[in-house]
């Protein structure tokens, strides 16, 4: 098995999503363990990091491990070997944040007028020789799609209409040729175009001629936070910020993203009527001076009641699948025996697994070889569930009229599955997840505002909005 393990962007495992890796981390980690001896050897872990906090509950959770940090804090505050602090100067530019807050006027009319003056700005310190490629390429950044479409709205009405007027106000007048954003909205198969464009750069002349732009530069970028992670464009070096990000850590992520070869400059817009956007505005010079203390502590809970009806049946059939070749195959579901060696390894590491990440880390050290028959309190309810689950597969596992067989998958013939899709509903004991982006299916609603004592409320109509 592997004996390394390189895990990038640890703070983004979770939540929902890391409570379902943690669960499914179970299996990789019983896999990739073996004896050497009377000694068990796993794999190694690697994990780099940004913005994190209570990171060893996080690896104790996640991987079942003590963590150790590498490199270890130095003397010096101000260089930790990944990164060193330096005043801006010309060599070394930083980044400059300004929060824009107009109380008494509407969020998109401030949006419109900070939209105007920063693509205008930027268009004429090109239009007088200067290198101004970094702040040509506005970044918005929204914290949800509703608030996103309705400034792209904008952007393609508003804003476009007014910028050829900007010069009557004593800045220069620009259009926008190009605007695009980086949503779920988009398929993942134009992500890729999207960033080819991000890189290309606006042109200009010596002489203070008018700027010639690549047809492919845009002017325009609007994201939600897809665009803090994986997005490495040095040259953009603008960003507005609609409203306060949810958590601080998200906040840091997505406006580091701006500013990495030139001078970067984020633009917060903040909403008047939230009083938590009034509150970081009036707080805003000792938020930004110390926003790194205020990075949120993460939670991850892979053995919660949640985790484990939309993880546990998958875990458990991965684990008697692939521990050894008696079941690989696909008909193996049909061949199950509860007594068998694979069946009762499963359990077991699974059961071992829940009480190791319940324990303190010296317990941890003295449960980590898993034992046959684990019986401690922490693992009895792991237990009863998995006994249930072993139920159900051997019930499956019997012969079936007509001669159909139990495969995993179901696929070909008269084969009956024993894996269904957790998003088909029903009461299934083997639904298992086939992505960890949807968790939660669609759920409709139906609004009835009729008096109780009417005799229509015993029969709801559905809610149909009339178009404005």
């Amino acid at each position: 098995p592997p004996d390394l393990i390189i895990q990038d962007e640890l703070h983004l495992i979770s939540g929902p999503l890391g409570s379902l890796v943690g669960l499914y981390e179970t299996a990789i980690d019983a896999l990739c363990t073996w004896q050497v001896g009377e000694q068990t050897v796993g794999p190694k872990i690697i994990a780099s990091t940004a913005t994190i906090r209570q990171a060893p509950a996080q690896v104790a959770h996640l991987f079942a491990r003590d963590l150790a940090i590498f490199p270890p804090q130095a003397l010096d505050i101000e260089d930790n070997f990944f990164s060193r602090q330096r005043p801006p100067s010309d060599t070394h530019p930083g980044r400059l944040y300004l929060g824009i807050c107009a109380p008494g006027r509407r969020l998109k009319a401030a949006l419109i007028r900070v939209y105007l003056v920063a693509l205008s700005a930027a268009q004429q310190l090109m239009d007088e020789g200067y290198n101004a490629d970094a702040w040509m390429t506005l970044v918005g950044y929204f914290n949800s799609l509703r608030e996103l479409g309705g400034t792209r709205r904008l952007v393609d009405d508003d804003i476009a209409s007014r910028l050829p007027k900007m010069e009557e106000r004593g800045l220069a007048k620009r259009y926008i040729n190009k605007v695009e954003e980086l949503t779920s909205r988009k398929r993942s198969t134009d992500i890729p175009r999207i960033l080819d464009a991000l890189e290309q750069p606006f042109m200009v002349k010596a002489g203070g001629e008018k700027t010639k732009t690549k047809q492919n530069a845009l002017d325009v970028i609007l994201a939600t936070n897809m665009i803090s992670v994986g997005v490495d464009v040095k040259r953009l070096g603008l960003m507005v910020a609609c409203g306060q990000p949810k958590s601080t850590a998200e906040y840091i992520q997505a406006t580091s993203r701006v500013g990495r070869n030139a001078p970067g400059l984020v633009l917060t817009v903040y909403n008047w009527a939230r009083p938590r956007d009034l509150s970081h505005y009036e707080r805003f010079e000792h938020y930004h001076g110390t926003f790194y203390q205020h990075v949120e502590p993460l939670s991850v809970t892979p053995f919660s009641a949640g985790a484990l009806a939309r993880g546990l049946p998958a875990l458990f059939v991965a684990l008697v699948r692939l521990l050894g070749f008696e079941l690989n195959d696909e008909a193996g579901a049909g061949k199950i025996d509860p007594d068998g060696p694979l069946v009762q390894q499963a359990m077991a590491a699974i059961a071992s697994r829940s009480t190791q990440i319940r324990s303190n880390p010296e317990q941890r050290e003295a449960l980590a070889k898993p034992a046959v028959g684990v019986s401690l309190p922490e693992a009895e309810g792991i237990a009863t569930a998995l006994t249930q689950l072993l139920q159900t597969w051997q019930q499956r596992a019997q012969p079936q009229p007509g001669g159909a067989t139990l495969t995993y998958r179901g696929k070909g013939g008269t084969n009956i599955a024993l894996l269904q899709d957790i998003a088909q509903g029903g009461n299934q004991p083997f639904g298992c997840l086939n992505s960890l982006r949807n968790v939660e299916p669609s759920t409709p609603l139906i609004l009835n505002d009729i008096p109780p004592d009417d005799e229509a409320h015993r029969h709801p109509q559905p809610f149909t909005q009339t178009p404005r």
